[in-house]
């Protein structure tokens, strides 16, 4: 698991503890706003970890690549500027669309790339 990228290392462990043989972790992200507390990226799969449940639960939820129909990058600007000056993507499952808020656009390039390079 060389290269690893991450935010805070108590969200990589919970990543690290629930992967399936064979698969590495390439990225987690700890997420700001409402409802979501980090993106996990693997060589298999989205791992995000929800908080928008009510009694103060939360859900780790799992989606494979080939489940994702689109990624796509929120913006609340015009495309006057550059495509990535948002930190903010949404990724589409079906008709359910996550949508994760970053510190810095430079993660939410990133993490847009990696889904972008599985769904391709």
């Amino acid at each position: 698991m060389t290269n690893v990228i991450y935010d805070r290392q108590e969200q990589l462990q919970q990543i690290q503890s629930g992967l399936l043989d064979g698969e590495q972790v390439i990225a987690v992200y700890d997420a700001i706003g409402a409802g979501t507390g980090f993106i996990g990226l693997t060589n298999r799969r989205v791992i995000i970890q929800d908080k928008s449940f009510i009694g103060k639960k939360y859900a780790i939820t799992s989606i494979p690549y080939s489940k994702i129909t689109s990624v796509s990058v929120v913006s609340n600007k015009s495309w006057g500027g550059s495509f990535f000056s948002t930190g903010a993507i949404a990724i589409h499952v079906g008709a359910q669309t996550y949508e994760v808020e970053f510190r810095g656009e430079k993660k939410s390039h990133h993490v847009h790339n990696v889904i972008l390079h599985y769904i391709s």
